[in-house]
C-alpha cells in the first residue's frame, strides 16, 4: 500500500510541444517538458552545479542545463553527457483533466513530497 502513487496537479497541461517550464509544489521546482506531445517532469536542479534546468533548453528527450551544457534524458533523468556525473530525478507523469500532474508515494508526500 506504500507504494501506490498519490497524483498531484502542478501546472495546466498546456506547455508546447519541444518546450519546458518549472512549475512549483510545496516549494520545490520541477522542469515540466513536453516532448512531441507526451509530458515528463524532472527536478529543476542540473546535479553539475545546481543550475536551473527549466531555464534550459529541450533536444528530443534531452533537457539541456544552461550552466554548462549538461544534458538529461527527461524520460528517465539518465545523464547523457557530462559534466553532470549524477541523474536527475524524473517523476511518473500524467494528464487528467488539463492538469500535468506527477506521483508520489505516500512516505514521500509525508516528507514533503521529495525523496
Amino acid at each position: 500500500m506504500g507504494s501506490e502513487l498519490v497524483y498531484v496537479n502542478i501546472t495546466p497541461a498546456t506547455v508546447q510541444p519541444g518546450q519546458v517550464r518549472v512549475a512549483t509544489y510545496e516549494g520545490w521546482r520541477y522542469a515540466v517538458c513536453n516532448v512531441e506531445g507526451t509530458y515528463h517532469v524532472v527536478d529543476d536542479t542540473c546535479t553539475h552545479d545546481d543550475g536551473p534546468l527549466g531555464e534550459g533548453k529541450l533536444d528530443g528527450c534531452a533537457i539541456v542545463c544552461p550552466r554548462h551544457g549538461a544534458r538529461f534524458d527527461v524520460r528517465d533523468g539518465k545523464v547523457l553527457s557530462m559534466p553532470a556525473a549524477y541523474p536527475i530525478r524524473a517523476y511518473p507523469t500524467r494528464v487528467e483533466a488539463g492538469q500535468v500532474q506527477i506521483g508520489f508515494t505516500q512516505p514521500q508526500l509525508a516528507r514533503g513530497s521529495r525523496r
